[in-house]
């Protein structure tokens, strides 16, 4: 899938850590890039998950985000191919948690990640944007780059909407001062116990709230997707067959139907 239009940006959030968003972001990529999109993560943790994931590096010393936000080094001197074919990352490692600091003093500090994917956006499909656990200025500048919308995950257990609420008050405030085209892309629900009728509940919960933007592929909990980043693989080449698999290949499938008719619909 090759498209003449700049890139559809996606930022993957939720300031909860452990709810599945480098899992989310390096699979969905990873389909994207499967199905023949040219696909781009960029890693926005300082925890760099994403990008050790996928098996990257940056042990070498080459320059990551941190250089691009802070010492204003072009993005596409950052940017790694991966061992998938089509899927690219601009990488991220521990430094960048400085970077969250250094931010403050600079001029329009919400804007800086929106302004270096300028020179790139129409070499891909998609960008998608693996946030930190924290509703900071990395992932404010994540919700201000994306063009598409915030996609956020829920973990299927008790008080799963527990900090939903101040996670769309930030939503809606870049929103109303830094990009007016945001919105909730879709919320996906995540480590899904088939064997607890809590995770149902949950699930029939963020449904009512989010009528429109749920997403029906629900992932499990599985230990195949736990162990695949440990592989610097994502699921489609770790376990091919796994239920973790099969389900971030129906919400690639759900996503991109989305994009479908978004572009019908223009």
């Amino acid at each position: 899938m090759t498209t003449k239009q700049p890139a559809f940006i996606y930022a993957i959030a939720n300031q909860k850590g452990g709810v599945g968003k480098t899992t989310t972001a390096v699979n969905l990529a990873a389909f994207m890039a499967a199905r023949r999109a040219k696909v781009l993560i960029i890693d926005a943790d300082s925890q760099g998950n994403a990008t050790s994931s996928l098996g990257v590096s940056l042990a070498d010393g080459l320059p990551s985000m941190y250089d691009t936000l802070i010492n204003k080094v072009p993005l596409a001197e950052i940017i790694r191919p991966t061992s998938r074919e089509r899927l690219y990352i601009a990488p991220a490692g521990p430094e960048l948690a400085a970077a969250e600091v250094e931010m403050v003093q600079l001029m329009a500090r919400e804007m800086l990640l929106q302004k270096a994917l300028q020179p790139v956006i129409d070499d891909y499909d998609f960008i998608i944007i693996d946030t930190p656990p924290s509703l900071g200025l990395l992932t404010v500048n994540a919700l201000t780059a994306c063009n598409q919308g915030v996609i956020i995950l829920v973990q299927c257990e008790y008080l799963a909407l527990e900090g939903l609420g101040q996670l769309m008050h930030t939503i809606n405030l870049v929103q109303e001062n830094l990009n007016p085209a945001l919105q909730v892309a879709g919320v996906v629900m995540t480590m899904y116990d088939v064997r607890t009728n809590l995770a149902a509940d949950v699930v029939k919960e963020v449904k009512e709230h989010f009528p429109e933007q749920f997403f029906n592929a629900i992932i499990p909990r599985n230990i195949r997707l736990s162990e695949a980043p440990s592989y610097g693989e994502d699921i489609l080449a770790y376990a091919p067959n796994s239920t973790g698999c099969v389900a971030y290949q129906k919400l690639t499938e759900e996503l991109l139907s989305r994009v479908r008719r978004q572009m019908v619909g223009a």
